[in-house]
């Protein structure tokens, strides 16, 4: 395959997204400030402008730099941002420590995009999940799935470096941001 043949599947796979997004209608994006929620509400906002919403969930399970310019992009994109403190070391599963515990902790962080989603009369709820999130153990992916959130990305086909080269194009900060692991996953 030639690089006018990779160009013409990276632009199909995107029209694939942006048309999978106009036929949700309306979306409340998890948003985190990375490199895939960034393009994610970045496209999302662009097809749907007021039908979606950005959703931060702010923790202590991340470091504060990973939420540094997603207030500033948010605003520059006339994006309405919602953003919902939590503490995951509350919650049972981190007292138990099961292998499992990202499980219980996407399941409680979701449930409160949900929340928040419904109360905006938004029915959706979409992750910055991409096919090179389907290659090692994640638990929290069980919960994704259960509670029918929307993973636009991976359901076009995008993995981490086609949204590295869309965001470039479109030129988001975040196209070479580093992706941190929660700091959960510093416990054994």
């Amino acid at each position: 395959m030639n690089a006018h043949d990779n160009a013409a599947e990276l632009e199909k796979r995107y029209d694939d997204l942006r048309q999978n997004i106009k036929n949700l209608g309306n979306v409340a994006v998890a948003f985190s400030g990375g490199v895939d929620s960034t393009f994610l509400i970045k496209v999302c906002h662009d097809v749907l402008g007021e039908r979606a919403i950005a959703v931060t969930i702010r923790s202590d399970l991340q470091p504060a730099r990973e939420y540094a310019g997603s207030d500033d992009f948010v605003r520059q994109e006339g994006i309405r941002h919602y953003i919902i403190d939590f503490n995951g070391y509350e919650l049972e599963c981190f007292k138990k420590n099961p292998p499992d515990r990202c499980y219980f902790c996407k399941k409680e962080i979701l449930a409160k995009v949900f929340a928040l989603a419904e109360s905006q009369g938004i029915a959706n709820v979409a992750d910055g999940s991409n096919l090179d999130d389907t290659g090692d153990y994640r638990p929290g992916g069980r919960a994704v799935k259960e509670m029918n959130v929307k993973s636009l990305l991976l359901e076009a086909g995008l993995s981490k470096q086609d949204i590295r080269a869309l965001s470039k194009n479109l030129g988001l900060h975040t196209w070479n941001k580093h992706s941190p692991a929660c700091m959960a996953s510093r416990f054994p």
